[in-house]
């Protein structure tokens, strides 16, 4: 069982950054795959980026490759998303995730392989 609480979302100016963090509660966090995923108003959850338990894995969506990082503390059982050069557009509700992973290397990107969510973190962007 795995209880996610995420944080740092506020509102920014476009250009701007902000770091969101993902706390994890469990022994058995750096065993799991975490994502990250956002929705913004009336559409669907989608998928931004994702993580191995070993970190060593990463894989991000087009729309924030080269602007977001994610990364994770298996010793602090956090995972953050480090976002930069934001637009208007990355405004959403951001939500962490949770899977326990299949290997070292294992990372997922559909919202249906994830098992544990967050209650998400408001991200504006002002332009």
């Amino acid at each position: 069982q795995v209880q996610l609480v995420e944080s740092g979302g506020r509102l920014v100016q476009a250009g701007g950054s902000l770091r969101l963090s993902c706390a994890a509660s469990g022994r058995t966090f750096s065993s799991y795959a975490m994502g990250w995923f956002l929705q913004a108003p009336g559409k669907e959850r989608e998928f931004v980026a994702a993580i191995s338990w070993s970190g060593g894995s990463t894989y991000y969506a087009d729309s924030v490759k080269g602007r977001f990082t994610i990364s994770r503390d298996n010793a602090k059982n956090t995972v953050y998303l480090q976002m930069n050069s934001l637009k208007p557009e990355d405004t959403a509700v951001y939500y962490c995730a949770a899977a326990p992973g299949y290997s070292s290397g294992s990372y997922y990107t559909g919202r249906y392989e994830y098992g544990y969510w967050g209650q998400g973190t408001q991200v504006t962007v002002s332009s």
